[in-house]
């Protein structure tokens, strides 16, 4: 008798692990939002460096749903042009807000104030339109950078022999 309650809790507990297991499953599968930049270990993505400051960091995340990390929002707009790729083609584009480093921002709807920043690129994001703010899209003309510009067109589509 004492070996059959056994049994039978050892199949209610696992039927209940079981149950509780197939919720999460789904949940695992909706990867949202920004994740957790370990400072002092983590590294940008365009750069390499070390992500240590917690006022300017950045995340992009892609269809392919894997997550970008960057020290400088001008290091994640960058090196979406060097992808030949858009903010737009970001499923999730994230910026700390960096009067707080704590708060997580949508960098397409924050504003950038000039700020020293990890890479020089100089703006930080708010929340909240200031007098001395601007958009993304103005920030993103500033930081933006030529050498980084999208090279798609393949060697074979420029002439065999340029003329001077």
């Amino acid at each position: 008798m004492r070996k059959v309650r056994r049994v039978t809790r050892s199949i209610a507990a696992l039927s209940a692990f079981a149950f509780l297991a197939a919720l999460a499953l789904p949940a695992c599968g909706e990867d949202k939002g920004p994740v957790a930049i370990k400072l002092g270990r983590d590294v940008c993505e365009m750069c390499g460096m070390i992500i240590s400051d917690p006022r300017f960091l950045t995340e992009v995340r892609l269809a392919d749903n894997k997550i970008h990390k960057f020290d400088d929002v001008g290091d994640a707009v960058n090196w979406l042009s060097a992808a030949c790729k858009t903010p737009d083609d970001a499923t999730e584009f994230w910026v700390i807000d960096s009067k707080n480093g704590k708060r997580w921002l949508d960098a397409r709807k924050a504003f950038y104030r000039s700020a020293e920043t990890p890479m020089n690129y100089g703006f930080g994001a708010v929340e909240e339109a200031t007098p001395d703010s601007i958009s993304f899209e103005a920030m993103r003309a500033k930081t933006s950078r030529a050498k980084y510009a999208c090279k798609s067109a393949s060697p074979t589509d420029a002439p065999a022999n340029p003329r001077p």
